[in-house]
C-alpha cells in the first residue's frame, strides 16, 4: 500500500452493480503462503481483480485464502465465480457463515446476489493472520451485518474497515450508512471500538483510503451518539 505498510495492495475496481456504478476496494495481503484477499465484490469483480493482480505480479491462482468481512452481495458477489480459479479456502465470521453458505437467506438483497460456497474457517474477535505487513488482527464490529469484521495490523496502524466506516461520501471518512445498516445502535458501538484502537490510515470497501485516525474514528463515534 505504501512504503510504509509492504505488502498491502487496495485493488479499487468499477463495476455495475443493481443498474448502477459502483466502485468497490478489496484489498490483497501478501503473506509466506500467498495472498489473502478481503472481500472480492460484486457479480464481475474477478476481472477486475486479475488486472491489478497481474500489474503487481500475482494473479488469481496465488490468493490462498478469501476473507469475507460480511455477506452482502456487492462483497461476495464475485466469490463463487473467483473459486473457480484458485483452491483458496473462505473465512468469515460464525455470525456470517450461514449467509455465505446458503443456509440463511440475505439480510439485505435477495439470494440471487450472490451463489452460496462453503466456509473452511470461521475467525472471531482477536484471531490472527500471519502476513508480510505484520499481524493481521480480526475486530468484530457488528451491526452492518450480524458478524461484520473490520482488520488491523498494528505494526502499521492500519485499519480495513469493511463498511463499518466509509469514505465515499463529502467527509474524508465517517460512519456507516444508516440505510444500508440494520442496527445502527450496535455499528456505532463498534465504531467505539476501532476508535481504541491504534490507527493512522484507514482503508473502506466503499471510498478506498482515507487519510484519517483514531481521533477522527472517535469524533465519528461522538457524532453517532448525538
Amino acid at each position: 500500500m505504501t512504503d510504509e505498510d509492504p505488502g498491502v495492495y487496495v485493488l479499487p475496481i468499477t463495476v455495475d452493480y443493481g443498474g448502477r456504478e459502483l466502485t468497490i476496494t478489496p484489498t490483497a495481503v501478501e503473506t509466506d503462503r500467498g495472498l489473502v484477499l478481503i472481500d472480492v465484490g460484486p457479480p464481475g469483480a474477478v476481472d477486475g481483480l486479475r488486472t491489478h493482480l497481474r500489474q503487481l505480479g500475482f494473479g488469481l491462482a496465488d490468493v490462498w485464502c478469501v476473507l469475507v468481512t460480511h455477506h452482502d452481495g456487492d462483497h461476495v458477489g464475485g466469490l463463487a465465480e473467483l473459486l473457480e480459479h484458485t483452491d483458496a479456502v473462505v473465512a468469515t465470521h460464525p455470525a456470517e457463515a450461514p449467509y455465505v453458505r446458503g443456509e440463511q437467506e440475505p439480510i439485505k438483497g435477495d439470494a440471487d446476489d450472490y451463489r452460496p460456497v462453503g466456509v473452511d474457517l470461521e475467525l472471531v474477535d482477536g484471531a490472527r493472520l500471519s502476513t508480510v505487513a505484520g499481524p493481521m488482527e480480526i475486530v468484530e464490529t457488528p451491526g452492518h451485518s450480524p458478524g461484520h469484521v473490520s482488520v488491523h495490523f498494528s505494526d502499521h496502524d492500519l485499519l480495513l474497515a469493511g463498511d463499518a466506516l466509509v469514505a465515499d461520501g463529502s467527509a474524508p471518512l465517517s460512519g456507516p450508512k444508516p440505510e444500508f445498516t440494520p442496527e445502527m445502535e450496535r455499528a456505532a458501538e463498534s465504531v467505539g471500538r476501532l476508535a481504541d484502537l491504534d490507527v493512522e490510515q484507514v482503508v473502506c470497501f466503499h471510498g478506498g483510503h482515507a487519510e484519517a485516525d483514531d481521533e477522527r474514528i472517535a469524533e465519528i463515534h461522538a457524532e453517532l451518539h448525538e
